[in-house]
């Protein structure tokens, strides 16, 4: 028998009884469809997660007060809540060769009030290099500047979610710079609105006020202390030089002798990426095991339909070995049929996969990333499914024999 004479039987006998060949391509439409969409959903959300972080800054070292002891040690202070860095920290800190720019920052949340209206927001004390170290620009207006550092000048950023959440969706810049605030009831001046980042939740970068470090270190924290250092290096090739040299310099600055009795800690951004990375990984591998498991309900499925196809063309069987038909044709059939109907399934399940992946993306429920990697396993695994089940149905119609095949009732 030819190929093509194959493929003719092949259809035909899949077509002679349309509703089983549904429900079973159904089967493996789903997981294909499953295994593609969770791994669109788990891709889209690392890419997320990566683009998040290195938004935040380039290059980026970040030095925080207080360090974390491990399990069994004494109890110290929590990262960011002690008070060991100061101005004169990250002074010294710009001196080093790889440090391209230095913010000292002090960071609270508070109470904003304008005009009755209200919101709970993310209160950061900066100086100008703040743009460089954190990739924040200006939309409108301006950002604030040494003058308004060196005078204590109550002058105010905003961002985006903070200008809408106090002026109305949409405002036009120029009725809202020049307004003033008040936060912790003191009055500052809105000189500039940031562009935005994007982002949402607590930690939403659009959702912040950008005021004077030393105006932040008096009416915020009350102290000469900074929350923390954000330190840029000259090139990604240099920040973790840059964090050994800050992690030396520090510990020789505040007379510490064993580094394991550090009052500060360092975080390296490529870190921070590559521990998310590898969380989203775990994530994504999760959630295409999940979704695999159908894939394995649907090959089931291949092979209950083939071994009742088998039991139900038992004469058939029987007459095609007794005009000639080899045992090498009998299961070849069989076999092409268990493929046939598997690879149907992966181009539809790839198609419903992509297509569901894609909308998830238009509704904005979360950024979603179909990969060619995804596709080939996705579709290598349903060729897959379709010899592996197929197999035994295809040998038992190849091994019955032709004379009590042909007597079968």
């Amino acid at each position: 028998m030819s190929f093509f004479d194959t493929i003719s039987e092949t259809l035909t006998a899949l077509l002679s009884n349309k509703v089983r060949s549904g429900l079973t391509i159904l089967g493996i439409v789903i997981g294909i469809f499953s295994v593609i969409a969770m791994l669109a959903i788990g891709q889209g959300a690392q890419s997320s997660v990566a683009s998040s972080i290195q938004s935040i800054g380039s290059n980026l070292v970040i030095v925080m007060p207080g360090a974390q002891k491990g399990v069994g040690q004494a109890v110290s202070t929590g990262r960011g809540n002690a008070k060991t860095l100061t101005m004169e920290d990250a002074t010294a800190i710009a001196q080093i060769s790889t440090a391209k720019a230095v913010s000292p920052e002090v960071s609270a949340r508070a109470q904003v009030i304008y005009k009755g209206l209200n919101t709970n927001t993310s209160i950061t004390g900066v100086e100008p290099a703040y743009m460089t170290v954190r990739n924040t620009d200006v939309s409108d207006g301006d950002f604030i500047s040494d003058v308004n550092v060196s005078s204590g000048a109550k002058v105010a950023v905003l961002g985006p979610t903070t200008r809408d959440d106090l002026f109305g969706v949409g405002a036009d810049p120029t009725s809202v710079i020049g307004q003033t605030i008040k936060i912790k009831q003191i009055e500052f001046k809105v000189i500039g609105i940031a562009k935005s980042k994007g982002g949402s939740g607590f930690s939403n970068p659009d959702d912040a006020i950008y005021i004077p470090v030393t105006t932040a270190q008096r009416f915020l924290s009350g102290n000469q202390y900074v929350s923390d250092i954000s330190v840029s290096a000259i090139d990604s090739n240099s920040t973790a030089d840059l964090q050994q040299s800050i992690t030396d310099l520090l510990l020789t600055r505040h007379h510490i002798s064993d580094p394991a009795n550090a009052d500060f800690s360092t975080l390296n951004q490529s870190d921070i990426i590559a521990a998310a990375s590898s969380v989203t990984q775990i994530f994504t591998i999760l959630l295409g095991s999940v979704a695999g498991i159908s894939l394995i309900v649907g090959g089931i499925g291949i092979m209950n339909m083939m071994l009742t196809t088998v039991t139900e063309r038992t004469r058939e069987i029987g007459l095609r070995k007794a005009i000639g038909a080899k045992r090498k044709d009998i299961s070849q059939q069989f076999l092409i049929e268990a493929v046939t109907l598997t690879l149907i399934s992966g181009i539809l399940g790839i198609i419903l996969g992509w297509g569901v992946a894609y909308l998830i993306s238009y509704l904005g429920i979360i950024q979603t990333q179909v990969t060619l990697f995804s596709v080939a396993l996705a579709f290598g695994v349903s060729a897959l499914i379709g010899i592996v089940f197929g197999y035994y149905p295809a040998r038992r119609a190849a091994s019955l024999n032709p004379i009590e095949a042909l007597r079968y009732e």
